[in-house]
């Protein structure tokens, strides 16, 4: 479990608590690469009465067959459409304006559609802002967590667009999802520690694209995973998932030899896996890989069982 909430994400959150009551439709930017992941639960309970547009961004990096099934999975759902886009084409952003009057419905002639965009930090949020406003409105960068504020920004198509700052919740309960935003540069580097982050993507992607993985480092094979047995039993709380044993596959090996061949071998045979570490998790972050989706809606963990005690039928009234 990975827990954080600076300051400045908890008065953003309060910032469109506010600010929902004249808001008509929000636009939720996700990564194509990880839609489930990169989507923030505690938006999702705040906006749950409003209808929401599903941006995609980086679809240009994502599986093209997994997007669609993303997209799918998200038009079936009520009040709520999906567009996959690459945010720097002006083409694709045109289609924008139009979904969010369809999703607003009636509105009145004399005023905007009021549209609220939001996302957790590094999804492409504020390059979508100033691909549909035709200008540099929002700082863009690398690094989580950019924009501080809400802004307001008039684009064509009668649409009033609030900006506001990329926020993480409070804690990610799912160890997958906070692994995979790890992977993709969602949180800081950081959060988790960087090795880790990369076997676990190494194992991610010989299960997934094992093609692409061993034609970029030219490996010879791609070990399978055994998990060890283990006796003693963790005091200090919930036992954390093997992730290579889900996967199959030995990604601290993989690693190891990625490691090898790319400027990690130091005198006396020893590896630096920090520097493989390096290489893996740039070049998936820069589409090096290929074009690859490191979840579908398969992979989408089923909601916690309810408490008996929770449940109507254990009330005492």
């Amino acid at each position: 479990m990975l827990g954080w909430f600076p300051g400045h994400m908890n008065k953003a959150r309060r910032q469109i608590k506010d600010a929902l009551p004249e808001i008509d439709v929000v636009i939720e930017v996700l990564d194509a690469r990880l839609p489930y992941s990169s989507a923030n639960p505690m938006l999702a309970e705040l906006t749950r009465h409003k209808p929401v547009l599903k941006i995609l961004s980086r679809a240009d990096l994502a599986d093209p067959v997994r997007t669609d099934e993303w997209v799918a999975f998200f038009d079936a759902q009520a009040d709520t459409r999906a567009l996959a886009i690459t945010t720097t084409n002006t083409r694709e952003l045109k289609k924008i304006p139009k979904l969010c009057h369809e999703l607003a419905g009636a509105v009145r002639a004399d005023r905007d559609v009021r549209v609220m965009v939001m996302g957790i930090p590094n999804v492409g949020k504020s390059t979508l802002i100033n691909g549909l406003a035709g200008r540099k409105i929002a700082k863009t960068g690398n690094e989580p967590a950019v924009t501080k504020r809400q802004q307001k920004v008039r684009i064509d198509g009668r649409v009033a667009l609030i900006d506001t700052p990329g926020v993480l919740w409070p804690k990610i309960e799912d160890q997958a999802s906070a692994y995979r935003l790890a992977a993709s540069g969602a949180i800081r580097d950081t959060a988790i520690e960087y090795t880790d982050v990369a076997i676990v993507a190494s194992a991610e992607l010989a299960k997934r694209y094992p093609a692409e993985l061993t034609a970029r480092y030219k490996l010879k094979a791609l070990p399978t995973y055994e998990a060890p047995v283990v006796e003693e039993v963790d005091a200090d709380g919930p036992k954390k998932p093997d992730f290579l044993a889900i996967a199959g596959f030995d990604g601290h090996a993989i690693l190891k030899e990625i490691a090898g061949k790319r400027g990690g071998l130091r005198p006396g045979g020893e590896v630096d896996l920090h520097r493989g570490a390096e290489v893996l998790l740039h070049e998936l972050r820069d589409g090096k890989l290929g074009r690859v989706t490191l979840e579908t809606p398969a992979d989408i963990p089923p909601p916690p069982a309810q408490n008996d005690q929770d449940s109507p039928a254990s009330s005492d009234a």
